[in-house]
């Protein structure tokens, strides 16, 4: 079943303190993604990797094109939904994993993943992460760089997205915690989320994706 389509994309930005320059990012980007399947973003910076992830999660309103997510069993294009319509597929089936924790700050690690899922529920999860618990019950803002990424993985993985967009996941982590985002997100898979990610990791990449998507080619 495919969950989300999106086709003719362009996207640029006007450059104000460089005399109004416009830098043009996207060019004609299309990407589609089915139920059970990872796509890979690929290609080097600046090709719009991150640009085309933000898009498709209603960050950045493109300049043209279309972007079609199924929620709830029908697709509704994301480029013209009012920001209501954005708000309830992001609480609902749109999932994001950015590479930083944005929460608020007196909030401990254990209320910030058990927003999406019990407390148990949580509490397995950040402790399949490495998150102990001498320290799920403290605010994670004095966490090391990669403990906030982790807890921001939990948030996510703790329940079941049909949609989810993941930016450079595993960037932070170790070996071994790699491994387990790696294991999440096929687990994730095979309960049929559609995933969408920037891995610049090779191994990674390899271990999750079902396609590549070589942005490089938008470009060439």
């Amino acid at each position: 079943m495919m969950m989300l389509t999106a086709q003719a994309l362009e996207k640029s930005f006007t450059l104000h303190l460089q005399g109004g320059a416009k830098l043009d990012v996207l060019h004609n980007a299309a990407i589609t993604v089915r139920a059970g399947e990872c796509v890979a973003l690929a290609g080097p910076s600046g090709t719009g990797k991150s640009t085309l992830l933000r898009a498709l999660y209603g960050n950045y309103l493109v300049d043209s094109g279309e972007i079609l997510i199924r929620h709830e069993g029908e697709m509704i294009n994301l480029t013209n939904a009012d920001a209501q319509t954005i708000i309830e597929i992001r609480s609902k089936t749109l999932g994001y994993v950015s590479q930083f924790l944005r929460a608020i700050p007196r909030i401990s690690a254990k209320n910030i993943v058990a927003a999406g899922a019990d407390t148990a529920r949580a509490q397995q999860m950040l402790t399949r992460l490495g998150i102990g618990a001498n320290l799920q019950n403290l605010a994670p803002a004095t966490f090391s760089g990669g403990e906030q990424q982790r807890v921001n993985l939990a948030r996510a993985f703790v329940r079941h997205w049909p949609i989810l967009l993941l930016d450079e996941p595993t960037a932070s982590l170790d070996a071994a915690n790699r491994d387990i985002v790696i294991a999440l997100i096929n687990e994730a898979k095979s309960k049929g989320s559609a995933i969408i990610g920037i891995f610049h990791d090779s191994f990674v990449r390899d271990a999750v994706a079902d396609q590549v998507l070589d942005l490089s080619k938008e470009h060439a």
